[in-house]
C-alpha cells in the first residue's frame, strides 16, 4: 500500500531521460473538476507513472490510476461505491502542434518550461474513467423500475400504430 504523496510538479524529461518511475497518493478532495461532476469526494487517488524514452525518441509517461469513488446512483440520487482504475499512454510534448505527430496509442500531453503538474494529468484520466450511467443493482435501490415509468409512455404507446410503414399507408389512401 502506497504511503507517499505524488510531487505536484515534476520535470518530466529528466525523469524520461532516466526511466524513473514515480508511485504516490493524490488527493481526491483537492480535484475540483471531479468533485463538479460526480460531488466531492474524500480518500486518495493510487497513482504509478513510468517515465521512459520510445524507440523513436518520444518521452512517455505510462500510468496506472486506481480510486475508489462515490458516485451517485441515476435513479434515487443516493450515493455507491464506484472503483474507477485507469491505464493510460501519454506522450510528452511541448507544442500543441507535435500532439499531432504521435501515435495513435498516445495521447498527448503539454509539458511548458520543463515543469508538469501531476495533479491536474491525474484528474483527468480519472473523469475519463468515470463510467457514463451508474445504478444501483434494483434489489437496493431506494427507487423501483415501476415508480420511474409514466401513465402518460403508456398511453403514447398504444396510440402508435402497428407498423411504420402504417401512416405511410394511411398517407397513400388520402392521395
Amino acid at each position: 500500500m502506497l504511503t507517499t504523496r505524488l510531487p505536484k510538479q515534476v520535470e518530466p524529461y529528466k525523469l524520461a531521460a532516466n526511466r524513473e518511475r514515480l508511485e504516490g497518493l493524490a488527493a481526491l478532495d483537492a480535484m475540483q473538476r471531479l468533485g463538479e461532476e460526480i460531488g466531492a469526494q474524500q480518500g486518495d487517488c493510487e497513482v504509478r507513472l513510468s517515465f521512459d524514452i520510445d524507440t523513436q525518441g518520444r518521452r512517455l509517461m505510462d500510468g496506472h490510476l486506481l480510486a475508489h469513488v462515490q458516485v451517485p446512483c441515476r435513479r434515487c440520487l443516493e450515493f455507491m461505491p464506484v472503483t474507477l482504475e485507469s491505464r493510460f499512454l501519454l506522450g510528452l510534448v511541448t507544442d500543441d502542434s507535435l500532439a499531432s505527430e504521435l501515435p495513435s496509442d498516445y495521447e498527448p500531453v503539454l509539458v511548458e518550461n520543463e515543469q508538469l503538474n501531476l495533479l491536474p494529468v491525474v484528474e483527468d484520466e480519472l473523469i475519463l474513467s468515470l463510467p457514463q450511467v451508474v445504478y444501483h443493482d434494483e434489489a437496493d435501490c431506494a427507487v423501483s423500475r415501476d415508480q420511474l415509468e409514466s401513465g402518460a409512455d403508456a398511453e403514447v404507446s398504444e396510440q402508435r400504430p402497428a407498423s411504420p410503414f402504417e401512416v405511410l399507408r394511411n398517407l397513400k389512401g388520402k392521395l
